[in-house]
């Protein structure tokens, strides 16, 4: 199913397990290039020091590189999140951030790894940082893409 940048953002929006994570989307970009996600500390997603819990830090990343890629290669590519790895570089205090992009260069690499019928498994990472850019954790997630068989 496909949807438009603006229905997918509020549709994340209410979504429980982001609403019970207590993250935001922010925004996702008319051309699927980019999604800014926060995650607003609150009761319920803290640890017991009272910062951002890991899993939640995590979750506000997931699936989003697999969902641009889905909009921007179009029908005839099979798109997983594949791997995720997280470093935590300081505790995640306040609302926190993250940004994800997809270049053009990106998906020029994609369309060339695949166009055999072989399979991608481009690695993308980003920061999540807080208020005062100061980085949290660095991410990095991997996608499994591959062309459909006709």
């Amino acid at each position: 199913m496909r949807y438009t940048p603006a229905t997918l953002k509020w549709g994340m929006r209410i979504w429980p397990p982001f609403v019970g994570a207590g993250i935001f989307v922010r925004d996702i970009a008319a051309d699927w290039s980019s999604a800014t996600v926060e995650l607003h500390p609150w009761k319920l997603n803290g640890n017991i020091h009272g910062t951002a819990f890991g899993g939640s830090l995590q979750s506000m990343t997931d699936a989003f590189h697999a969902l641009m890629l889905i909009h921007r290669l179009g029908r005839g590519y099979n798109v997983w999140d594949s791997a995720a790895e997280t470093r935590f570089r300081k505790p995640g205090v306040g609302v926190v951030t993250a940004r994800m992009e997809l270049s053009d260069a990106d998906l020029t690499r994609i369309r060339e790894e695949t166009a055999d019928g072989a399979k991608a498994l481009p690695w993308f990472e980003f920061p999540i940082t807080d208020r005062s850019g100061a980085v949290v954790a660095e991410v990095r997630r991997q996608v499994y893409v591959r062309r459909r068989r006709d």
